[in-house]
């Protein structure tokens, strides 16, 4: 692609610094440790944090301490990600993670990041990235010899303020859907976890926000279980028992394709969500092949098993897709009077505690033993009051769908504008009918 912009080595317009090649004792508070599964679509996502002790701290920032405007990226596993290390995070480096400190005199990093991200930039990566038997890698001692295309500081400036304006609205579109996912669990939390409604009637009160008709359906005391303290008549179930089944995605990679039904990874797994952003799609020829175990549908829920545990989304509307690799399906009951969203809290309250008990230390990654999954244990409420709470969170799901399809759109604007941007392709006063779209 023609372009005035010239294209030169990543080492002329910044220093390139490597992480640490080991990892430290995780604590529960302190310093970051930044990690490859922090890194989500050019941003970073904190909805798995890990942290390290301050003595640590020092220990692993030997190296470089990364600072504002840094632009942190993976040279293993996860090629091509990328994201900008914002003000006031104290962090380190994580394995197989290195960064990028940009000279402010050649380059913006938030056009960096850009390109970065561009097609050209990640053509790039792919042509020079060395495939292993159990990794892909791009050798770092060679990164500052990679070509990346820098216009002039007033152009960049003016690409990051277009592509930028998408990005907010992309980000607040996220920000309410997270606040959105956390009311629901909160609801989950109070009436299944804490059991507010049943503490509420044995002091005969009706809980705050709660009316009497749905706080009749809880009991009005509590009795032991083999689970622990439970309301009265709560029983216990092993999930196979509440679930359609419980199924296992591929465990190869089709040949990428530009359109066709999407192949989802766990990148596109945000902690609790879905993100579909960015997708990697599949050739339609090969639909029945990888749907061969199981086609997923709107209120499965997918969950990941292997490298980076714990991450649930629920499946929307009308989205045609397949299960990647280290990724499984949970498929709630359709025949039980009520549906996926009261399956999806249930399915990732109880997870978080199998990780605990069953995860898999590997030398490369970790893993959760899959079949010990169906048969774990779990509190079982009556049906009636898991519809009532179907009934009264299925509003906040369907704008959290909303603003699903709303972000895709987005990214589809963006993702559009980026490459032509970048390359100069699209002068910059042409560009205002497709950002209108975006409003």
């Amino acid at each position: 692609m023609s372009s005035e912009w010239p294209i030169v080595s990543v080492s002329s317009i910044c220093t390139i610094f490597d992480g640490p090649h080991a990892t430290p004792k995780k604590t529960n508070k302190g310093p970051v440790f930044l990690g490859i599964s922090n890194l989500n679509s050019g941003r970073l996502n904190f909805s798995s944090t890990e942290f390290l002790s301050e003595d640590d701290f020092v220990k692993w920032t030997k190296r470089v301490t990364p600072q504002e405007g840094d632009v942190v990226f993976s040279y293993e596993t996860r090629l091509g990600q990328a994201a900008i290390v914002p003000a006031g995070l104290r962090c380190c480096l994580g394995r197989r993670m290195a960064l990028m400190r940009i000279n402010p005199t050649l380059a913006i990093p938030e056009y960096v990041l850009y390109a970065f991200l561009a097609p050209e930039f990640q053509d790039v990566i792919r042509q020079r990235t060395i495939h292993g038997s159990t990794v892909d890698r791009i050798p770092l001692i060679e990164f500052g010899n990679f070509p990346i295309r820098i216009p002039p500081l007033r152009v960049q400036r003016e690409i990051v303020g277009i592509l930028k304006a998408v990005d907010d609205r992309i980000a607040l579109l996220r920000e309410t859907n997270a606040t959105l996912e956390s009311i629901a669990q909160a609801i989950f939390k109070s009436w299944f976890v804490d059991f507010d409604p049943v503490g509420g009637r044995q002091d005969g009160r009706v809980p705050d926000g709660m009316d009497g008709a749905t706080a009749a359906l809880f009991p009005d005391s509590f009795e032991t279980s083999a689970l622990g303290l439970v309301p009265r008549g709560w029983r216990s179930a092993t999930i196979e028992q509440v679930v359609e089944g419980v199924y296992d995605g591929p465990h190869a990679t089709p040949p990428e394709a530009n359109t066709g039904p999407i192949f989802l990874g766990i990148r596109n797994l945000t902690g609790t969500g879905l993100e579909l952003g960015e997708v990697r799609h599949i050739h339609e020829d090969q639909w029945s092949q990888w749907t061969r175990r199981i086609e997923p549908r709107h209120g499965d829920i997918v969950f990941s098993y292997e490298a980076t545990l714990g991450f649930f989304a629920l499946i929307p509307p009308a989205t045609r897709c397949c299960l990647g690799r280290r990724l499984a399906l949970v498929r709630p009951c359709a025949t039980n009077g009520y549906g996926h969203f009261w399956f999806h809290q249930f399915i990732a309250a109880p997870f978080q505690r199998l990780l605990a008990k069953h995860t898999i230390q590997g030398a490369t990654v970790n893993r959760l033993a899959l079949k010990y999954f169906p048969s774990y244990a779990v509190l079982n409420p009556p049906d009636d009051i898991k519809l009532a709470f179907e009934v009264l969170v299925k509003p906040i799901w369907a704008k959290i769908h909303d603003n699903q399809a709303r972000c895709q759109s987005l990214v589809a604007i963006r993702d559009t504008l980026l490459p032509r941007l970048i390359s100069g392709q699209l002068r910059l006063r042409e560009d205002g009918d497709i950002l209108k779209k975006a409003a």
